[in-house]
């Protein structure tokens, strides 16, 4: 069959169900890969088509009321797809709606072999930014002249089903086969195109020289870059001027360059600490251009001393950047070659070995996990460092890479041919020969805590993002511990009679297993997962009743509860502990029949044999075990806090434990800073009121070691932004929360027509954001403003920003990561909101514990610790506005305290100097309106 008929709809809704029906039909049809028909008309729905739906669409009631309706078009419509597939962006939908159509007057149902774009796109375009039709469209530079009307969607539809039929075809033979296994698990009938690309290449001698194949895989090669012979390179000081200065190469390769002299002076400050052998903290405001300015020092420091030099960010979107961007771009302005490179931790990189294995077993694989599998043979055609974050995987997806990333092979011998083709070691191997190591703060504070034993060697680096290196360096110096990760890792293991690890192991060396081995494993691993399950939910009921009447919260609303505080109920504690060592004692056995089992099977099997799995599951359970002991049988120590946070509406076992350091300046000092010739710490927020005390007392550096330097933003913030505080809020500390929510609803509303939405409202609670977000949708009109909130719409934070950029009108409501790292430039956001200054709640453990900390050694832990972090958070969330010369826009405050309070000058004190206005709601608005 190779007629193709590819359908969109236009409805007045997302449910066939709850009678929503459809306002426009577009067909278009395929032959020998070419549109040769097309169907369009509107359709008469019986009833009013929403505000919504005209506003995404176009489409009004007067444009239907004199169309035909879906039973006068029936036939025709039915008549096209005869005899061919069906296609469409999102089969279930379509193909939902036009079967209730078809059921509502009487005719039978399509019953045509379907074909998913959305499912085939994330199969055969793995590496796609999104997989909505328009982003898809822009991605592959398919012209999309009409979005959301049917026809012209469905023209772009088949333009992208043409381009994912041709990316099909040229599938290696290796691939094609193993799709074929899957295909039965996925929405889309791909078997006769499988099937005919296979029969295909079957008698074709021809082979790709950009792919390598070995036990069934096919995978790109690897291609390694070669050394070029250097130019000669003069003083850093020339080095700087052929750049920066008037007709140096980066005003020849930047339109419209301007010289920003703040982006100069950082350049020589790196340089001359590097120089020095000294440490640096440098403050560089938005607009600075601080990539560039400490990339360029970096290069030219390590090809002139001939050692490599690490760069750090805390997010894997700077990472992103910083290789895709900026390197390039500073490819093209040096005269002279340098190697970079990425080098992440071995939980990001696939395990070819691991997924061969796994790709053999399918037998409980549910739809994400094949879709998973399917994405993943596709991107190893495509992919040069095996990198997973270059793919969006479904969400179960993630638990399935974690059995077949590199993290998973406890050793790994180096004469396995798996072990050349590994990712994650060709990637060490690039990391030790650049000159240049791009990495992120969790490897670095790895790499610490394993005594440098995961990064190639190094004595110099620079922090990106450096006022989040504290809180991951303390993250990995503490531990984490969650019921979904033990269950996961008992699961994996499994029972005897399961296609697990255990049951794969027992198939194949049964004859060399002592039978009381088997005998006892199935009743310890059942015991253990009814144990771990019994003490989770035991912890989650005991952490519920104690906080019947006083409840913290984290920034994500779970409740929170420190393990210091047990002492109050000590009887109904100490069955926790009970619970706790009756798992040790399961986990315990598990560990020796495991070990059994390895010594029995390397004995036998000597080099045949495989040791990695059962010792990577020995330690996995070691490790639980360890961490165990260390938080519910060890003495409390005062210079770490434990604490439980549990998801208060979520499962009765939805339980995550914690540990972490009061104070990490001491491991810092001593582990880090003492260790390495030069630390240069950058971000846009280090100081609170131009001081960098606050950051140099927590990461343990003193003035005799370290340099700072704040390089002030080139933007003229005074002409762009407008301070607004509003004079006439209740006061939420005497239990006005509902009607300081009111207000600030009623303002963000009133705002919002002033700018025609384009708004983000950052909250310090998420409490605080859910209520706003109801309330909201009770006082504005849903069908003109686009209102998105973090935690309530679905999707992840980029996806949430993108929805944002999508509508003309749109209100984005965040809370915790939303204060920093959205980057949206330009018009599309004219207005910021900050509910409320972002002091870290008192009750939080880390900051009760670190509180308690600085209270015994004699200092103002509100003045010390409590007041930096919410300055430093205020800045990053005031940064969220101006990204551009350009940009303007207002910054509404709707907490009185930064005027009212003592403290209040530290904030305004540390953003630049912008005009302030303090007015009641209505003459703010006013003044609002005579801005914009």
């Amino acid at each position: 069959m190779e007629r193709f008929v590819v359908i969109d709809l236009e409805t007045t809704g997302h449910s066939a169900v709850k009678r929503d029906k459809i306002i426009e039909v577009g067909i278009v049809v395929i032959e020998e890969n070419e549109v040769v028909d097309s169907y369009g008309t509107f359709l008469n729905p019986g009833k009013s088509i929403p505000e919504f739906i005209s506003s995404l669409t176009g489409i009004r009631d007067e444009d239907v009321k004199d169309a035909p309706t879906f039973e006068e078009r029936a036939e025709e419509i039915a008549a096209l797809f005869e005899d061919s597939y069906l296609i469409a962006h999102n089969v279930p939908f379509d193909m939902g709606f036009i079967n209730a159509e078809f059921a509502a007057v009487g005719r039978e149902l399509l019953q045509n072999p379907v074909l998913d774009t959305v499912e085939l796109a994330r199969v055969l375009y793995p590496k796609a930014p999104s997989y909505k039709l328009g982003q898809l469209a822009e991605y592959l530079g398919i012209h999309h002249e009409d979005p959301h009307r049917a026809l012209s969607d469905a023209y772009v539809t088949a333009k992208l089903f043409l381009k994912l039929r041709e990316r099909l075809d040229n599938l290696p033979y290796e691939t094609i086969t193993h799709l074929i296994r899957l295909e039965k698990m996925l929405k889309s009938d791909l078997f006769a195109l499988l099937a005919d690309r296979e029969n295909e290449l079957a008698f074709s001698t021809q082979e790709d020289p950009e792919l390598e194949t070995f036990q069934g895989l096919a995978f790109k090669k690897i291609k390694e870059t070669k050394n070029t012979p250097q130019t000669r390179i003069g003083s850093y000081g020339d080095f700087l001027d052929a750049i920066y200065e008037e007709g140096g190469t980066l005003s020849q390769q930047m339109a419209r360059y301007e010289k920003r002299t703040g982006q100069r002076e950082m350049s020589e400050t790196i340089y001359d600490a590097f120089q020095s052998r000294r440490h640096a903290l440098i403050e560089a405001e938005t607009g600075t251009g601080k990539s560039l300015a400490y990339i360029l020092p970096a290069i030219y420091d390590a090809v002139i001393s001939g050692q490599r030099l690490v760069i750090s960010t805390f997010t894997t979107q700077l990472q992103t950047q910083l290789l895709e961007e900026e390197i390039p771009l500073i490819r093209s302005l040096l005269p002279f070659s340098f190697k970079a490179t990425l080098l992440k931790g071995k939980s990001h990189y696939i395990s070819l070995e691991k997924f061969e294995r796994e790709l053999l077993s399918t037998d409980k694989d549910n739809y994400d996990i094949t879709l998973t599998k399917a994405m993943i043979l596709v991107w190893l055609t495509e992919t040069q460092t095996g990198d997973i974050d270059e793919v969006q995987l479904p969400s179960s997806g993630y638990l399935f890479f974690r059995r077949v990333s590199t993290d998973t092979e406890a050793h790994v011998d180096p004469q396995s041919p798996w072990f050349l083709r590994s990712y994650y070691q060709k990637a060490r191997k690039a990391a030790q020969q650049a000159d240049i190591v791009i990495t992120n703060h969790a490897l670095i504070a790895t790499d610490i805590f394993n005594d440098y034993q995961l990064l190639p060697s190094y004595d110099k680096v620079i922090i990106d993002e450096a006022h989040h290196f504290e809180e991951t360096a303390s993250k990995h110096y503490g531990l984490k511990l969650d019921y979904m990760n033990m269950q996961y890792t008992l699961n994996q293991i499994g029972e005897t009679n399961d296609p697990k690890f255990i049951g794969q192991l027992i198939t194949k060396y049964r004859d060399f297993i002592e039978e009381e081995m088997i005998d006892r494993w199935d009743d310890l691993i059942i015991d253990a997962k009814y144990e771990t399950d019994d003490l989770f939910r035991g912890i989650f009921q005991y952490v519920a009743e104690q906080n019947k009447h006083q409840k913290s919260l984290s920034d994500i609303g779970r409740t929170q509860y420190r393990f210091e505080n047990s002492k109050e109920d000590t009887a109904k504690w100490d069955t926790i502990l009970e619970m706790t060592n009756r798992l040790m004692f399961f986990l315990r056995d598990l560990i020796y029949i495991l070990a059994r089992l390895d010594q029995t099977l390397a004995k036998q099997y000597e080099d045949k044999y495989d040791k990695n799995e059962v010792e990577q599951y020995i330690e996995q359970l070691q490790q639980y075990m360890d961490h165990l002991e260390s938080l519910f049988l060890a003495a409390d120590s005062p210079k770490f806090v434990k604490w439980v946070e549990v998801e208060t509406y979520g499962a009765k076992n939805a339980v995550y434990l914690y540990s972490e350091p009061t104070d990490i300046s001491g491991f810092l000092s001593t582990d880090f800073f003492a260790k390495k010739e030069s630390v240069i710490l950058t971000s846009a927020t280090l100081t609170m009121k131009n001081s960098f005390t606050f950051i140099k007392e927590r990461l343990g550096l003193t003035d005799e070691e370290i340099e700072t330097k704040k390089i002030p933003s080139p933007f003229s913030y005074k002409d762009q932004v407008q301070l607004m505080i509003p004079t006439d809020f209740p006061d939420i500390k005497h239990g006005n929360q509902d009607d300081f929510i009111y207000a600030t609803c009623e303002a963000i509303f009133s705002l919002a027509e002033i700018t025609s939405g384009r708004m983000l409202v950052l909250f310090t609670s998420y409490d605080m954001l859910k209520k706003s977000y109801y309330l909201l949708k009770e006082i504005m009109d849903t069908s003109t403003y686009a209102l998105i909130a973090q935690g309530i719409s679905s999707g992840s934070r980029s996806r949430l920003k993108k929805n944002f950029q999508t509508f003309d009108q749109s209100i984005l409501l965040g809370t915790s990561s939303f204060w920093e790292g959205v980057d949206i430039p330009g018009e599309d956001l004219s207005s910021l909101v900050i509910v409320r200054l972002p002091f870290q709640p008192p009750d939080h453990p880390i900051f009760e514990a670190k509180s308690a900390n600085l209270k015994e050694n004699g200092k103002n832990a509100f003045m010390e610790l409590s007041l930096p972090n919410a300055v430093i958070r205020f800045k990053q969330g005031f940064g969220r506005l101006i990204r551009s010369n350009t940009d303007r826009g207002i910054v509404f405050v709707c907490d009185s305290r930064i005027i009212q309070a003592r403290y209040g000058k530290y904030f305004l004190d540390s953003i630049p100097e912008i005009p302030l206005t303090k007015d009641t709601t209505q003459q703010l608005m006013r003044k609002a309106e005579e801005w914009f």
